[in-house]
């Protein structure tokens, strides 16, 4: 049964997200988590400061918050009513990424999902996203889906490959359980750039020959070229339906100078945007 996570402020954005993960493993057995977590600030608002007591206060914060997700909940039973889901309530106060940690180890967690609002300059990428922090810090898998985006059944999904790293089956599970579930139709875009390690290319064109020997091969030259745009461009001319990449270990100073990131990449594109991760890395 597989576990998936679902960080939730109750926006707009982030239920549109559950919704379409829910949609997506409609007929898959599933442990479902929804994780809310309270802010220290939350404790300081003007609302609250009536309350006599900081235990009282956090008591108001916490059975707000398990009742927004019981709404969820709700409504989720109502539109699917798959008797195989299984449906968790948490509320934490934490720092955001270490409650996120604590229950992917503690649930086992299979797969993260959360939702992106979209965002232009380097500064609002970086620093302007709790997806983006989850993104960076955890090594779980994360599905990113753009505000707005409904859920589609998956018939062409493509995964970026830039071989500077060696994938292993592990990295590349929840994309090949994905694509025997949905019988979806897989697309590999080989980016060549200065990057490219030769030796790793050719180790990685036998893996992916071997593991996935129906995909189809694109080859990209993203050198002088925003990467972004050449992708989004490419993806909504075939009519794709989702992206997948491996996350690649980057200190936080090639975050700020390489011309292309996951953090832009997942901000680029009105797609769902799946980021896998090396477990080994």
């Amino acid at each position: 049964m597989k576990a998936v996570l679902f960080p939730t402020d109750f926006s707009k954005n982030s239920v549109n997200a559950i919704h379409y993960a829910v949609a997506l493993l409609k007929d898959q057995p599933c442990k479902f988590y929804f994780l809310n977590v309270q802010k220290a600030s939350s404790f300081l608002s003007d609302d609250m400061m009536v309350v006599s007591s900081s235990a009282t206060v956090y008591k108001t914060l916490v059975d707000a918050a398990k009742t927004s997700i019981e709404n969820i909940i709700l409504k989720l039973k109502q539109k699917f009513k798959n008797e195989e889901h299984q449906f968790f309530s948490i509320v934490d106060y934490d720092n955001f990424t270490d409650a996120i940690q604590q229950c992917v180890v503690k649930h086992h967690i299979d797969l993260i999902v959360m939702g992106t609002k979209g965002a232009s300059g380097l500064q609002k990428v970086l620093f302007g996203s709790n997806t983006v922090r989850v993104i960076n810090r955890c090594t779980t898998p994360l599905l990113a889906i753009p505000s707005g985006c409904k859920y589609q059944k998956l018939k062409k999904i493509a995964f970026t490959a830039n071989h500077i790293e060696l994938y292993t089956t592990k990295t590349l599970a929840t994309l090949s359980n994905i694509l025997k579930s949905y019988q979806a139709k897989l697309t590999i875009l080989h980016l060549a750039d200065s990057n490219t390690i030769a030796h790793k290319r050719a180790d990685n064109m036998t893996f992916l020959e071997t593991h996935f020997p129906d995909a189809a091969h694109e080859y990209i030259d993203v050198v002088d070229k925003d990467i972004v745009d050449t992708i989004s461009t490419y993806m909504k001319d075939q009519n794709f339906n989702m992206l997948a990449m491996v996350k690649k270990p980057h200190s936080f100073l090639e975050r700020l100078v390489h011309s292309y990131t996951e953090e832009k990449i997942a901000y680029g594109f009105d797609l769902p945007f799946l980021v896998l991760t090396n477990p080994e890395s």
